[in-house]
């Protein structure tokens, strides 16, 4: 178990390896779940999502898939705490709201970071080894493109009890 939950003070390994536990293997999109989560924690100013700012956000993710669970991990919203809600768009992207500042930025991974991995790892010739390794080199801008969004949240749908 971590030893803090301050994401600050944790390593891109240490939260990747937590999120590996929770999903069941290593893949892709781990490694850009949890790079997607913790760059919506900054852009949110949230560094301890797991103590005292967990009731002060939440996230919509839009896709069913793996980078959901780093997501999870990463940030501790989960559905059963009404903290993490699934959208279904079937894009890789998810949008991290401020609950108390109404601050709102929707994180889209590029589909040309597919490609650009080919410029990181060229001597890798399986493109899903190719990518995991690549998406933990590239810098945010190659690998998400971020927009500063608007979202009301109804009273019905906040985090905690009904």
């Amino acid at each position: 178990m971590e030893s803090t939950t301050r994401i600050s003070e944790r390593s891109f390994e240490d939260l990747l390896d937590e999120s590996v536990r929770l999903h069941g293997h290593l893949c892709a999109g781990q490694v850009l779940g949890v790079r997607l989560a913790v760059l919506g924690l900054r852009l949110l100013g949230i560094d301890d999502p797991r103590g005292q700012d967990r009731r002060s956000f939440m996230v919509y993710v839009e896709i069913d898939r793996c980078a959901s669970d780093a997501i999870q991990s990463v940030t501790g919203c989960s559905l059963g705490k009404r903290s993490l809600r699934w959208v279904d768009y079937g894009i890789m992207a998810a949008t991290f709201v401020h609950l108390k500042t109404g601050k709102a930025y929707r994180i889209i991974a590029r589909e040309e970071s597919r490609e650009l991995s080919r410029k990181y790892c060229p001597e890798i010739e399986d493109k899903y080894r190719r990518q995991l390794q690549a998406y933990k080199l590239m810098n945010d801008d190659e690998l998400f493109k971020v927009q500063e969004v608007e979202v009301e949240v109804p009273a019905s749908d906040l985090p905690g009890r009904p």
